[in-house]
């Protein structure tokens, strides 16, 4: 992950702060003011991956930005909650009395977050079983590019492309927990950490291995029953903003890193496909009245407005590279139903066409779908080893409490 410099000036001044002793009254005053950077950071960001507005004049500058929802538009976004997440977990953690978090507030709203990234453990492994099977789909696109360019286009290699283009196109109409099962080269037992002996059933067979400091995942499959859009939902349930008299300050960012959570796992799954998504939330309980609510509200909007026309078309996910697949391969599916040896020239001129661009858009699956995954592999781990991290302090404090008198 790349580190701004903004962030890294950011955790380094909360570390050789919390390191220095000072009074109460300054203690309190730096960290109202690290609050509010933190979420002028987190607005900033987020605001980075809205799409900006053309150019005024055909003079300006174009500015390089990633389409929206496109593979490496997801892979900005994922690289915004690892930001986050690093200047969260510094805001928090470091250098904190542990006390502060068995009193109120914190002791309702900690087990909360801790909650939310266990759910949000299980849409990771989702995803990344959803984009095995995009990659199954390039794969498929493929076969039909390579056939099609092959000179002259006769009978056979037509047949193989046609044929190639309809596994795909079917895979595709599937439903949600259809698609889930069908594709036999995508269905595999996933484990980001490493293979454990013992069952495992769901994200919360997440163990620490003290002995050496690292963290072990046990293996799982999604269970049958598991839907992607009730996971979301849960997720969100309890996503309440912090009262203006909360005692504490770290209730604000508490909540921000929640709804970080809620809104980056609600993107992830309406653009790849995840095992039943029918239902799924279009609308997110955001702050509007926070300066970084207002950039999360905007792209949940253009989303949800996405997603409202993916349920109406049937299409299988909002994945920019994706929804582009499937159109060219209907237009690929049409020319081959008609196609007869010799082809007229200006038909084969048009077909080259379409097969230049899904050539390019398996290009560019190619080169993203596998840092894509490997991103995600991150977010795992990064939320694993956090949650670690406060369960650590969750029990300081119970050594801390006096032992109750029979």
């Amino acid at each position: 992950m790349p580190m701004t410099d903004n962030q890294g000036s950011f955790l380094n001044r909360i570390s050789i702060r919390r390191n220095q002793v000072s009074n109460m009254e300054n203690n309190h005053e730096q960290d109202i003011e690290d609050l509010e950077l933190f979420q002028k950071h987190v607005a900033d960001r987020f605001s980075d991956l809205l799409p900006n507005d053309p150019p005024s004049t055909t003079d300006s500058p174009a500015i390089d930005q990633s389409p929206l929802f496109s593979i490496s538009w997801f892979r900005k976004l994922l690289d915004v909650f690892l930001c986050c997440e690093a200047e969260f977990k510094a805001l928090v953690l470091i250098g904190r009395d542990p006390v502060q978090f068995s009193k109120p507030p914190l002791d309702r709203l900690v087990p909360d977050i801790l909650e939310r990234s266990i759910k949000s453990l299980d849409i990771c492994n989702a995803v990344t079983h959803g984009l095995e099977l995009v990659h199954h789909w390039q794969k498929l696109a493929q076969i039909a590019v390579t056939a099609f360019e092959q000179k002259p286009m006769g009978d056979g290699q037509v047949r193989r492309a046609k044929k190639a283009l309809n596994t795909l196109l079917t895979s595709m109409m599937l439903d949600d927990k259809e698609n889930n099962y069908h594709a036999k080269a995508a269905e595999r037992t996933w484990s980001f950490g490493r293979r454990s002996g013992g069952g495992g059933g769901g994200a919360g067979n997440i163990n620490k291995d003290r002995t050496n400091g690292t963290f072990r995942s046990m293996s799982w499959s999604v269970a049958k029953s598991w839907s992607a859009s009730k996971q979301i939902q849960a997720m969100a349930s309890n996503l309440v903003a912090p009262r203006g008299g909360e005692p504490t300050g770290l209730a604000v960012p508490i909540y921000a890193m929640g709804t970080i959570f809620v809104f980056v796992m609600w993107a992830l799954v309406a653009a790849i496909p995840c095992q039943e998504r029918t239902g799924l939330l279009t609308h997110l309980p955001l702050p509007r009245n926070l300066n970084w609510g207002q950039a999360l509200i905007a792209l949940q909007d253009k989303i949800a407005e996405e997603w409202k026309k993916k349920e109406k078309k049937g299409t299988t996910g909002l994945l920019d590279e994706m929804q582009k697949m499937e159109k060219v391969a209907q237009n690929l599916v049409d020319f081959a139903e008609n196609f007869q040896f010799p082809a007229e020239e200006e038909k084969l001129e048009e077909v080259a066409e379409q097969v230049a661009e899904m050539a390019e858009i398996c290009r560019k699956m190619e080169e993203g779908l596998t840092p894509l995954q490997q991103q995600i592999r991150e977010v795992f781990h990064r939320i694993v080893r956090s949650r670690a991290e406060v369960l650590d302090v969750l029990d300081q404090i119970g050594k801390m409490s006096p032992p109750v008198p029979y």
